[in-house]
C-alpha cells in the first residue's frame, strides 16, 4: 500500500512538491538548470537552522554525560547486578542534570521525515494525479531523480556529481569519527569487548556513503549538505561548551587520548 494515497500524506507531499518548485524557479535566474538542486541546499539550510536549538542542547548533553561519567561509573559498579535500579539510579541523575542519555538521536529523529519528503519527491512519477516535473532536474548533468547505481550502469559525466558526493561525505565521516573517538568516555574496568565494540560502531558516519549510493541524488545532496552542517554545527558549539568561560565549572576538558 502506498502511504501517500492516504489523502493527509498526498496533502503533505503536493505542498512540499510546490514549494521546491517554486524555489527552483525563484533560483532559476542564478542556478540556471541546477535550481532544483539548489533549492534542496536552501531547504537543508532552512532545516538545520530549525534545529540548532536541538543541536545545542546535544552538545550540552554531551558535556554533562562528560561531568557525570565518575559517577555513573560508580553506578554501574554499585548496581551491577541489579539492572533495574541502575537505570532508575541512572534517569534520576540525569533528570536532575535536565538532560537525557539519549539526547544524541533527536537531530536524525527530527530530520527522518524531511529526507522521506526529499527521497519521495524524486522517486516518483506523479504527485497527486500529475506529472512529476522535478525529474527532469539536473546538477551538472545528473538528474537528480537518479541514482548512483542508475548513473552507473548508464555512464556519463553525471557519475562523477556522485563521486564528488562521496568524497565529501567520507571526508565529514573521517573527522567525526576521530573527534568520536577523541570524546569517547573510557572505562578502564570494562572488558576489553567494550573498547573494540566502540571503536566498530565508530564507523557508523561511513555508512552514510553506502546509504547515499542507493537513493537519488537530490536525497544524497540533503544527506551531504546535512552532514556537513552538522559537523561544522558541533564544532563551533563544542567549542564555546567546551572551551568557554564557564568550562572550569561546569564540565571536565575534552579527553585528549
Amino acid at each position: 500500500m502506498d502511504p501517500f494515497s492516504f489523502p493527509p500524506l498526498a496533502a503533505v507531499l503536493e505542498a512540499a512538491y510546490r514549494f521546491v518548485e517554486g524555489l527552483a524557479a525563484l533560483l532559476q535566474p542564478i542556478a540556471g538548470v541546477s535550481s532544483a538542486a539548489l533549492a534542496i541546499l536552501v531547504i537543508t539550510a532552512l532545516v538545520r537552522t530549525l534545529l540548532i536549538p536541538v543541536g545545542v542542547s546535544q552538545v550540552r548533553a554531551e558535556c554533562t554525560r562528560h561531568r557525570l561519567h565518575p559517577q555513573i561509573l560508580a553506578l554501574q559498579r554499585r548496581h551491577r547486578k541489579d539492572p533495574v535500579t541502575l537505570q532508575q539510579k541512572m534517569a534520576e541523575l540525569y533528570r536532575a542534570e535536565n538532560t537525557s542519555q539519549f539526547a544524541g538521536i533527536l537531530p536524525a529523529l527530527a530530520q527522518a521525515p524531511v529526507l522521506s519528503v526529499v527521497y519521495t519527491l524524486f522517486v516518483r512519477n506523479t504527485i497527486d494525479g500529475h506529472a512529476n516535473a522535478l525529474l527532469a532536474q539536473q546538477l551538472f548533468a545528473a538528474p537528480l531523480g537518479g541514482s548512483f547505481l542508475h548513473l552507473l550502469a548508464g555512464g556519463g559525466v553525471g557519475i562523477l556529481v556522485y563521486l564528488a558526493l562521496f568524497c565529501e561525505l567520507a571526508a565529514v565521516a573521517w573527522i567525526s569519527r576521530r573527534i568520536a573517538l577523541r570524546l569517547q568516555l573510557v572505562d578502564t574496568q570494562a572488558p576489553a569487548s567494550a573498547a573494540t565494540l566502540a571503536r566498530a560502531l565508530s564507523w557508523l558516519p561511513f555508512a552514510t556513503i553506502v546509504f547515499a549510493g542507493f537513493v537519488p541524488l537530490a536525497a544524497a545532496l540533503y544527506l551531504a549538505a546535512s552532514a556537513t552542517w552538522t559537523l561544522g554545527e558541533r564544532m563551533l558549539l563544542r567549542r564555546w561548551y567546551w572551551r568557554g568561560p564557564e568550562r572550569a565549572a561546569h564540565v571536565a576538558p575534552i579527553p585528549t587520548r
